[in-house]
Formats: structure tokens, sequence, C-alpha cells
């Protein structure tokens, strides 16, 4: 029965990486609330490099084809210099410039920032201010494609996404409303988001490896984690999908509802 629990659950924590991974709720700042509410320990970073890994191949197979093109094009430019491979090769540096910020300050300061602000509290406070933000930019409907963007664009928004770093601060949240707000179309700024979430993902597996290989205790969760692994895997996608819909008819404003009434409810009862 114990083991029963046990599955149920991490099969409840995958679901809730799952689908708040896309969405601009914060995954981070649900997991937490999510171990608090069921009693559970923080489940360190063999977890959370499990769960991302999860996450990272349903985002790489909705976005296959856009990467198989980014990429064909970006090494046929290098090649030919023909202009119709500019653009994609341009994007790709763009996505570079972005990643840039949060592995700077990933590296430098990561533990430092999960350790001080790691509570259910400052998860409250940064949905509200994460609800503010989608609120703010709830009307704004940019003109600038993929063609259109600048080094300054690919900056601020990488800036943004190291700000996500707090853990209550979406990444996808922050790197989509800063990518709308600097102009870019609502379908621009999703793919953008996304590409940059891409290599900062494969980044944190690649350092993450040698904290599963030294976990004590993946052999006795080895079925947890699974269960966590598919779960995160199959959320991800339809949560994915989910928000590319929404983002067509621009209705990110009920994202900022649920993060005002979510975050309230953190700050009074928890």
């Amino acid at each position: 029965m114990e083991d029963f629990i046990l599955w149920l659950k991490y099969l409840l924590l995958g679901m809730v990486q799952g689908v708040t991974e896309p969405i601009p709720v914060s995954s981070s700042g649900h997991l937490i609330v999510a171990q608090r509410l069921m009693g559970m320990e923080q489940n360190g970073l063999s977890f959370e490099m499990l769960t991302n890994t999860a996450s990272l191949i349903a985002i790489v197979f909705i976005f296959r084809k856009d990467l198989q093109r980014l990429i064909v094009n970006g090494l046929s430019y290098l090649r030919t210099r023909k202009p119709e491979y500019k653009s994609d090769f341009m994007f790709i540096l763009y996505i570079i410039v972005g990643t840039i910020p949060a592995v700077i300050i990933g590296l430098l300061f990561k533990d430092q920032i999960e350790e001080i602000f790691a509570s259910v509290r400052t998860v409250g406070i940064a949905l509200l201010f994460t609800g503010v933000a989608l609120w703010l930019i709830r009307n704004l409907r940019g003109r600038k494609l993929d063609n259109d963007l600048s080094f300054k664009d690919a900056l601020i928004v990488g800036l943004a996404q190291a700000v996500a770093l707090i853990p209550g601060i979406s990444r996808s949240g922050s790197t989509v409303i800063t990518s709308i707000a600097v102009g870019m179309k609502q379908e621009t700024a999703l793919r953008f988001s996304f590409m940059l979430y891409i290599p900062i993902s494969l980044g944190g597996m690649v350092l993450g490896v040698s904290d599963i290989t030294s976990d004590p205790d993946v052999s006795s969760l080895l079925i947890p984690y699974l269960i966590a692994f598919i779960a995160t895997l199959i959320c991800t996608y339809f949560a994915m999908k989910w928000l590319m819909n929404i983002m067509a008819r621009g209705n990110l404003k009920y994202f900022a509802y649920y993060c005002f009434v979510v975050g309230i409810l953190l700050l009074v009862f928890l």
C-alpha cells in the first residue's frame, strides 16, 4: 500500500511538472507547492533533471519541423551564403544570444538563488508578479516575425529567461511576455521562447547526469521516477498544444487570472 501511495505521489508530481512547464505559471513553483501539500521532501536535482528531460523530449517533438528547418538552412547559409537561408541562420544566432544570460547566471548563482527563494511564500509573490505582467501585455499584438528580430530583442528576452531562475517565476511566462513586449507576434514569441528552452534544458540535462549517477535514492525510486517521467512527457505534450491554441486566440489573460487567484491563496493559507 505504501508503494502505491508513493507511486501515486510521483504520478501527481509528473503531471504537475508536465502541465505547468509550457504554460506561463511556473513549473518549479508548482512543484514546490505540490510537494508541500503532499508532505514530501525536496526531490533534488536528479528528479528535476529527469522531469525536465521528459518535458524537453515533448517540446522537441512538437517543434521538430522548425528545428529541422533551422539546422538545415543554417548550415546551408554557412556553406553558400544564399540570402534565402539568412533569416534562419540569424534566428539561430538570436537563440544563442538569448541563452547566454541564463547560462552565466545559472552557473554562477543557481544554487544560491534556489536556496534563498525556494519557499511557498516566494512562489505566491512570484505568481502575482507574473499575473500582473500577463495582464499588462494581454492586448498587445506585435508585428515582428522571425526575420524581424534583432540582437537587442534576443538579449532582452534572454535576461527575462535568467530572471526565471527564481522559483515561482515562469520561464515560459517571462520569455513569452517579454517577447510580446518587444513587439513580436504571438506565434513568433511562442516559437522563440521554446527555442530558448531547448539549449537551456539540454545544458541542464548534461550537467545533471552526475547528480543522477551519484544519487543514492535512484535505485529505490526507479519505478516512481519512471512513472513521473512518463506522466511529465505526456502532460507536457498536451499542455504545449493547449498553449499554442490559446496564444493563437490571444487569451493569455486567463493565465493572469489563474496567477492572481493561486498567488493570493498561497500567501493567505500556506
